[in-house]
């Protein structure tokens, strides 16, 4: 039994990437970023309005290290924005020190939680786009980062109407679904909106699978359209799994068992199975918000606990099958990554987490859920929609526009 965990040790994520970011150092874990203290919504906010958005981290140990952030404006495909500068999009000074840590307190699995909001008393962000913080140690480089975070910031510009149907261009209620959108320009001076206008659609805060749109099949001197575009044809999936763990001594929903194996808590979920009818299940769409029995300081009194998830089923052809959501690797990395037992016919992996509330789902390597969960028209998703602007001779991707629509149930 010791060495079966020792092996699970040494295949502790090492780099996670994630719709909020990456994680490149071996001891970090637990990457967040929230909006106004809602784990609920997305890591976007609107342009001089009065919010914050706070990036928060855990380095698996009570060593304190000395961390540098450095801030850098990105493009509508989240490359640098090489043609402004510094002052362009920043007010104050980069590259300024982490000052917000805290030690754990009373847990097994020692760890120093950081965190860092803005805009702060050093920092103000002054232009909509996309934004990418680095971390990284003092006496190293922004190239050695231990981890990224990225964030969207917009201006309420556009008008955006989206709608979401069951009856797409390929087949009627069966297993996905289609978007339809509209941008009305607003006060924007479009000329030539193929080369002007980036429109980015997501579902469930993916990045790993998004539509990038540039060629509107309606167009007019007020705006785009975008109709029976096969591109916003997604595969509907199927409601996420769930499980909440807030006492490590007991089991809560979507946990079979709680155990001490020394030195390390372990959960298994109850098995999961491949779904041939949709039932419609509450959820989150892949979110994580941590949270324990104490409800009290949880960022440093949350536990780490290995939790071992299970798919019951025949051996799938069409490659492997990771366990992910918003909280996990994106795109997929091979420490989700499930290995199956020929034995119990089953889907295994164990993952190293702390506590809290968290929605996932089975995929497979090309992103696809139909042959782990399912593809059902009447799946409760979100749908994001995100519109640049570069007018001509402009040097930057504007954020001019975002809006969310989720389907469904809820």
């Amino acid at each position: 039994m010791k060495y079966f965990y020792l092996i699970l040790l040494v295949l502790m994520p090492s780099k996670v990437f994630s719709q909020a970011g990456k994680i490149y150092g071996d001891n970090i874990r637990t990457l967040q970023v929230i909006v106004d203290e809602n784990p609920l919504l997305p890591p976007v906010m609107e342009l001089r309005k009065h919010q914050h958005i706070e990036i928060s981290w855990d380095e698996l140990s009570h060593q304190y290290h000395r961390y540098i952030y450095h801030i850098q404006h990105c493009g509508s495909d989240w490359t640098p924005s090489d043609e402004i500068f510094e002052s362009d999009f920043l007010s104050g000074l980069n590259d300024q020190p982490v000052e917000n840590y805290e030690k754990s307190f009373n847990t097994v699995q020692l760890y120093t939680h950081y965190s860092l909001r803005f805009p702060n008393e050093n920092v103000a962000l002054l232009l909509s786009g996309n934004y990418l913080v680095q971390i990284y140690e003092d006496g190293s480089s922004v190239e050695e980062s231990v981890l990224e975070a990225r964030f969207s910031i917009y201006e309420k510009v556009v008008s955006i109407r989206s709608e979401v149907s069951g009856n797409t261009d390929i087949d009627f209620n069966k297993g996905n679904q289609q978007v339809s959108l509209a941008i009305g320009y607003g006060t924007l001076n479009v000329v030539d909106p193929q080369r002007e206008i980036t429109t980015v659609v997501m579902q469930n805060r993916r990045w790993d699978n998004c539509v990038v749109l540039q060629v509107p099949n309606i167009r007019n001197t007020t705006g785009i359209e975008f109709t029976h575009n096969r591109n916003l044809i997604f595969p509907a999936g199927n409601e996420f799994h769930k499980f909440e763990i807030l006492d490590v001594n007991r089991t809560a929903m979507g946990v079979d068992k709680m155990e001490w194996f020394e030195p390390y808590y372990h959960a298994t979920l109850f098995p999961e199975k491949v779904q041939h009818n949709y039932s419609y299940i509450e959820d989150q769409n892949g979110i994580y918000v941590l949270r324990s029995s104490d409800d009290e300081d949880d960022e440093i009194t949350a536990e780490y606990i290995w939790v071992h998830f299970i798919l019951s089923t025949p051996r799938l052809p069409g490659g492997d099958v990771y366990v992910c959501g918003e909280w996990t690797n994106e795109p997929f990395d091979a420490s989700c990554m499930m290995e199956y037992n020929d034995s119990k016919h089953e889907y295994e992996v164990a993952i190293y987490l702390k506590q809290g509330y968290y929605g996932y789902q089975f995929r497979q390597e090309d992103g696809a859920t139909g042959r782990t969960m399912g593809d059902f028209y009447e799946t409760e998703n979100e749908y994001s929609t995100f519109v640049y602007y570069r007018g001509q001779g402009a040097r930057y991707d504007r954020l001019v526009g975002y809006s969310k629509v989720n389907t469904g149930n809820n």
